[in-house]
């Protein structure tokens, strides 16, 4: 296996020189968050609309936005708002222009056909529709442009959506294409997939079904909204919002209106075409405005505390009520999804939820397989779509894949629905993928109009050339000759493909140490990654095999969020039974194990994604480097607890305020101490790699990578590179701390944060015990002291803090609710 692919036609280095200038057309709520992702990646943009005045307050709404659409604040100024009356001058020098303006096709096509006059030679013209015919407007462009002319489909949010579906048009030139993915990919960090241009592309056309046969069923079985999204998240595999929820959080109007326009173009053939119509509940809401969230009211409703759902027959609102069924208790407790559904697809249909389960889910994987050929490129790319898009945890054709094709076969009959060809085909075939997931069916092969060479049928034709095996192969060959490699992502590493592929050099249920090229990395694929004394054992013995091999080690994973922290609640469990010998003990050992990472022989870099928190972050900090993800919410949020970072975080803060002294003086230390101080005293939790690195949390040096899945590559070459540029590890010096005159000074900010009642007590409490141990205890401004000295007051500080009654509240509430209290 080799870390990262050749430089290929859709590289960088191959395709997109640099992206010098873009130009965004429409400042409404799509192309003004665009700009602002382009900013926050570097790219200077020009954002324009009917005038100055009306792209300004496009852009002045995305800045109030929350989550915001900018990393930082002041990424903004790169986004130079004006009026179309200046298309001409801005557009000439733009190497990308994206049309983002209403959703009308004869809007749209006026307003390409006027750019094209001016697009500079070579330049890149998208249009960013969720619907509307890309060919349709390509007719509007002169021959020479309309090569370079494409759809390209973001989802909302575009910072936090991980997708972008790429719809040619009849003209567009391969280098287009290429060129395109290169800018969402590498540019923009996002997952690219290849559509085509069919009603609803690949996401909208699936998830839309997806949603109306929900409806649709849970009217049939009498099963409420609130059931409904019970059965249809994580259950299943779904995100926790669901299918309700969804339609709220997006809007019940912008979901009617991609209904409408998908029953206005759906082909005649779709077997669903009659499903694509708003039932009549569904406009009744319309009717009295209850457009879910931004509404405050539409499938739920929030009364004080308690949530309400709508009841789709009466239309009042009633107290949220779970689904009745032993099936899917049972399913609850099981962690493999192909069992879990194994357990639910074997209820009586007399157990309501679990049928809605098994006839919603068969239902949409039989539509994906029906109409796939017509709506996506590849079976790989309606699987990375609907994970991306709509953040399904397997799609459609990975999760046929783990039920089995003759169990499917077999549920398809019970439903009385035909199997597709393609699905014949993959049964046939052992799967729609080969077993090491490389390979995957031809979808070309079952598009309309394709027919073998006696004439008949694409899918036939396809099934037969699928089904038979390669010449001179036995039974392990059979089917390979109908399938296509599978797309590699450059510069992906999936950790746990690696470990599958090579085997573990040492390993727990915490952890794993696995040998890349040139590297070793520590993967961490615990739930949540919560830190305990498996995930503290690895760290050391990833150290060890490290240096024993002298490989530069890299600390990573293939899990959303990098770490959760510590295990609070075996912490609060043992603080409880008096077991405070073994809590110094596992504190010593967290200390041990993070001065390990610091003082090893090897370069160590900390490739870190999603939520880094307590103990996670401290982590972070104890490599040479870090690679984040654009998208990493970073924070030591001990205090939120009642304790302080203990692992060497509150030492290495320290550590750092003391290396922003210029040239030793000690004239500036205070307001270097104040911001790492602060980062830890407010738990803040950071709103994106930038602003970790605002807060003092990363480095100038530490590097952010656009795309979460490039991370671990990115970390790889990182420590490569220091390793092959004369590593030395840092010496461990005295840090010179602030002592008694830094402890004042914490007392005076704090006491003025109680005063004006922006702190607790405790949380003043507790920050100055932070306080103390990042000056060093009772020393004078300017001491050094050492590192052993920090770690002492550290620990101390930490099991004192976890002894009293207040931080135990803290922790027990936290278990509870998910939130601290803050007593």
């Amino acid at each position: 296996m080799t870390l990262a692919a050749a430089p290929s036609a859709a590289s960088p280095s191959a395709v997109l020189p640099g992206l010098r200038r873009a130009v965004v057309l429409g400042a409404g709520t799509m192309g003004a968050q665009v700009a602002c992702l382009l900013a926050g990646r570097g790219v200077p943009v020009a954002l324009l609309d009917l005038d100055a005045a009306t792209a300004r307050g496009g852009l002045d709404r995305a800045r109030r936005l929350s989550p915001s659409p900018l990393y930082l604040p002041e990424d903004a100024d790169g986004v130079t708002p004006a009026g179309f009356d200046a298309l001409e001058s801005t557009v000439a020098g733009a190497d990308w222009v994206l049309e983002a303006v209403v959703e009308r096709l004869d809007v749209k096509r006026d307003l390409l056909a006027r750019t094209s006059a001016v697009l500079a030679p070579g330049a890149l013209l998208a249009t960013n529709t969720s619907s509307l015919s890309v060919t349709t407007m390509a007719e509007a462009l002169p021959a020479e442009v309309a090569a370079r002319f494409l759809g390209m489909h973001f989802f909302n949010p575009p910072r936090y959506a991980r997708l972008v579906e790429l719809i040619p048009g009849p003209a567009s030139a391969p280098a287009t294409m290429a060129r395109a993915r290169a800018i969402a990919a590498d540019v923009l960090g996002k997952g690219v997939v290849d559509a085509r241009d069919a009603p609803g592309f690949i996401v909208n056309r699936l998830g839309t079904q997806a949603s109306l046969a929900a409806i649709a069923l849970a009217q049939e079985l009498g099963l409420g909204v609130d059931e409904v999204d019970d059965l249809s998240g994580p259950l299943v595999g779904r995100p926790k919002s669901a299918v309700f929820r969804t339609i709220d959080l997006v809007g019940l109007d912008v979901f009617a209106a991609v209904v409408r326009s998908l029953a206005a173009a759906v082909p005649a053939g779709d077997p669903e075409r009659d499903l694509f119509r708003l039932p009549p509940a569904v406009e009744t809401m319309l009717e009295r405005g209850l457009l879910g969230v931004k509404a405050g009211a539409g499938f739920f409703r929030k009364d004080g505390d308690q949530i309400l759902a709508l009841d789709l027959e009466t239309l009042e609102y009633r107290p949220r009520r779970r689904p009745r069924s032993a099936a899917v208790e049972m399913a609850r407790q099981i962690d493999e999804p192909a069992r879990r559904l194994a357990a639910l697809f074997a209820a009586p249909e007399s157990d309501a939820p679990a049928a809605f389960v098994r006839r919603g889910l068969v239902r949409a994987l039989w539509y994906a397989a029906t109409v796939a050929p017509g709506i996506a490129g590849s079976v790989a790319d309606v699987d990375r779509a609907m994970r991306w898009g709509l953040g399904w945890e397997r799609g459609p054709f990975e999760t046929w894949d783990g039920i089995g094709g003759e169990r499917m076969a077999a549920l398809l009959a019970a439903a009385g629905l035909a199997e597709p060809p393609l699905a014949r085909a993959a049964r046939e075939a052992g799967g729609f993928y080969a077993a090491d997931g490389t390979r995957q069916l031809d979808l070309g092969a079952f598009r309309p109009g394709v027919t073998g060479p006696g004439g008949e049928a694409a899918g036939a034709a396809a099934t037969a050339r699928v089904a038979a095996p390669e010449p001179g192969g036995g039974p392990a060959a059979a089917g390979l000759e109908g399938r296509v490699a599978v797309p590699p992502r450059p510069r992906v590493v999936e950790l746990r493909r690696v470990r599958a592929e090579r085997g573990e050099l040492a390993g727990n249920t915490a952890a794993s140490v696995v040998e890349l090229d040139g590297a070793l990395a520590l993967d961490l694929h615990g739930k949540l990654n919560i830190i305990g004394l498996d995930t503290i054992d690895m760290l050391g013995r990833a150290t060890a095999l490290a240096e024993e091999r002298g490989l530069p080690l890299v600390v990573a994973t293939d899990a959303a969020d990098f770490s959760a922290g510590a295990n609070v609640a075996l912490l609060l469990l043992e603080a409880e039974d008096d077991e405070w010998d073994e809590l110094e003990r596992v504190t010593r050992r967290f200390q041990a194990a993070m001065r390990g990472l610091r003082r090893a022989q090897v370069p160590v870099v900390i490739a870190i994604r999603g939520r880094v928190l307590g103990g996670g972050a401290e982590i972070a900090v104890a490599g040479d480097r870090v690679q984040a993800a654009a998208e990493t919410y970073m924070g030591f949020v001990e205090l939120g607890m009642g304790l302080i970072p203990a692992g060497g975080g509150s030492t290495e803060m320290a550590r750092r305020a003391a290396e922003r002294d210029p040239g030793g003086t000690w004239s500036d230390a205070f307001p270097a101490f104040a911001q790492y101080f602060e980062a830890i005293a407010t738990a803040k939790v950071s709103t994106s790699a930038a602003d970790a690195r605002r807060l003092g949390l990363l480095r100038p040096h530490d590097g952010i990578s656009a795309d979460p899945d490039r991370v671990v590559a990115d970390a790889v070459t990182v420590a490569r590179a220091l390793a092959e540029t004369g590593y030395r590890p840092s010496l461990e010096r005295p840090v010179r701390v602030l002592g008694r005159r830094g402890i004042a000074a914490a007392e005076s900010l704090t006491h003025n944060q109680l005063a004006g009642g922006y702190v607790s007590a405790y949380d003043r409490e507790l920050a100055l015990a932070l306080a103390r141990v990042m000056c060093g205890g009772d020393v004078a401004e300017g001491s050094e002291v050492s590192a052993d000295h920090l770690l002492d007051l550290e620990r101390e500080t930490f099991l004192r803090l976890l002894g009293q009654a207040k931080t135990r509240d803290r922790i027990r509430g936290f278990l509870r609710t998910g939130k601290p209290v803050r007593n």
